[in-house]
Formats: C-alpha cells, sequence, structure tokens
C-alpha cells in the first residue's frame, strides 16, 4: 500500500495504538486531540500535531476519528472547526467510534454533498485488540467507501466485515455491546458464586473458560476482576453511553431488552460511585 496521508481524531486508549499502526506501515499521520499532551508521545514517534479537526482534515487523504460521545462526534465533524469545514472532495471519511446509527447516516450524507465517502467504522476488541491489531470493525457505507478504507483497516483489524449502508456498522455494535452487556454480569457472578462457595476462583477460571461457558469477558477480562486491575480498556462512562444508544434504537423499533436495562442500572449505579473511567470489568465492584 502506498504511503497516504491520513488525519486522525482522538488519541485516547484505543485512538494511540491505532495510529501507531499507521505510522509503523508507513504512513503519514497528523493527529488533533482536544488535550495535546495525550498526543506527545505520538508526536515523539513521528505524528503531526494539528491544533484542529479542520487542520487534521484539510490535506488529509483519509480522516479518522475515534471520540467519546455522539456530541464529539457531532463537534468534530459539523463545528466551526470541524472537518466538514476543511475536508477537500474526494476524501473518505471513517468514523470509528461507537455513536448513533442515525448520526453515522447524517455524517454520510454531508461526505457526499461534499464530494467524500464517509464508512461508519465501530470497532471491538478493547485496549488488548487495538495493540495488537486484532480489533473487530464493523462497517457501514458505501461498497466503494469500504473498499478505499479496508487496506487502512487491515492494519489495525483481523475480523473486517461491510455490513451494509450507513448506519449499520453502528447497529452491529449496538449488537455486539448488547451481547456484552449482559455477559460481565454473567462473569462478575460466577466470581461472586465460586468465591463465596469457597473455591479458588483462578482455578474454577481454568474449568470454565473453554467450556460453554467461554467469551472473550471471561478470558480477558475475569482475571483482571480478580487482580483488582480495573484499569480501562474500554471506560464504564462509554459503555453507559453505549447502553443508552441501545436502549433509544430498541424504543424506536418497539423492542424490549430487560437485560439491557438491567446492565444500564447496574453500570449507572457504578458511574454514580465515581467509577466513570475505570474500565468495564470494574462491574465486579458492585459485587465486593
Amino acid at each position: 500500500m502506498d504511503r497516504k496521508r491520513i488525519g486522525f481524531i482522538g488519541t485516547g486508549v484505543m485512538g494511540t495504538s491505532i495510529v501507531r499502526h499507521f505510522l509503523r506501515a508507513g504512513h503519514e499521520v497528523t493527529v488533533y486531540t482536544r488535550t495535546k499532551s495525550k498526543a506527545e508521545q505520538l508526536i515523539g514517534e513521528g505524528a503531526h500535531w494539528a491544533a484542529s479537526p479542520a487542520e487534521a482534515a484539510a490535506a488529509a487523504e483519509a480522516v479518522m476519528t475515534m471520540v467519546g460521545y455522539p456530541a464529539d462526534v457531532e463537534e468534530v465533524y459539523f463545528g466551526g472547526q470541524g472537518v466538514f469545514s476543511a475536508i477537500r472532495p474526494g476524501t473518505v471519511v471513517a468514523d470509528m467510534t461507537t455513536s448513533s446509527p442515525q448520526l453515522a447516516i447524517r455524517i454520510a450524507e454531508e461526505a457526499e454533498k461534499l464530494g467524500c465517502r464517509s464508512v461508519d467504522a465501530p470497532v471491538s476488541g478493547g485496549d488488548v485488540g487495538a495493540r495488537n491489531g486484532t480489533l473487530s470493525i464493523m462497517c457501514g457505507g458505501s461498497a466503494e467507501a469500504f473498499l478505499q478504507l479496508e487496506p487502512f483497516f487491515k492494519l489495525v483489524g483481523s475480523n473486517i466485515i461491510h455490513h451494509g449502508p450507513a448506519g449499520s456498522g453502528q447497529h452491529v455494535k449496538m449488537s455486539n455491546q448488547v451481547a456484552i452487556a449482559t455477559n460481565m454480569i454473567g462473569v462478575c457472578e460466577a466470581l461472586a458464586y465460586a468465591i463465596k462457595a469457597g473455591l479458588d476462583p483462578e482455578r474454577v477460571l481454568k474449568s470454565i473458560a473453554t467450556g460453554a461457558a467461554g467469551s472473550w469477558s471471561l478470558s480477558n477480562l475475569a482475571p483482571r476482576m480478580l487482580e483488582g486491575d480495573f484499569a480501562p480498556g474500554f471506560y464504564v462512562k462509554h459503555f453507559l453511553k453505549d447502553l443508552r444508544i441501545v436502549l433509544e434504537e430498541a424504543r424506536v423499533m418497539e423492542l424490549e431488552l430487560p437485560g439491557v436495562k438491567l446492565a444500564e442500572q447496574m453500570y449507572a449505579e457504578l458511574s454514580g460511585k465515581g467509577f466513570g473511567d475505570d474500565g468495564t470489568q470494574a462491574l465486579y465492584k458492585l459485587y465486593i
């Protein structure tokens, strides 16, 4: 793949690792994040700094974003110094934030008006997947836009699937979050039960992680729970945001999701106790 100019907005836990993969592949990457200090390490590794999303987008052939909330996505694209104020025709954009399907459609429509293409491309795999380049990337948008971005996605992901028109990627990510939500409750309760029964929880994990109960959360996050490691691979506050998007979309679709409602209540309680910046495995704190 030829060297490309990439504008990347959002260098948090996962964004930083993604940018590193692009730099190592030889691409020229210009980064923007609201707190410049969060990008200093990447700048030291060869990334350029932009003072605004517009500046990051101005000379880029591809613009990628990974920020926190739908409101942040909206500001990054549609704000006065946003991507769409400076983007050039022919540029392809990918929002990798987990965000609203309706906002993804709006971004795609605006991109088309400006002679550009857009893909919504939320990811799963957490900090480990971003670091190892093994993310699952769920894509929505035109087939042409997906094909333009696929070589970039292959640098950071191992499971990359195009699901349909704009918004489809976000809907798939919501399905992903639904599956995680009640599974995380199950992981916490399995550990709590084992400990209460007087068992060695680490030995219990060895027995159940490879059977029918096995899951990514059980294998990767349960050991962190037992070690008291609640550092964020994915923030509680962002997962709570996702669950609320799921519930809003489900309301529109007239779909009842009692498991997600319970998970939302529990994560809201966790956030209310001041643990919003912990990783999602901090749900275990409600059991200990």
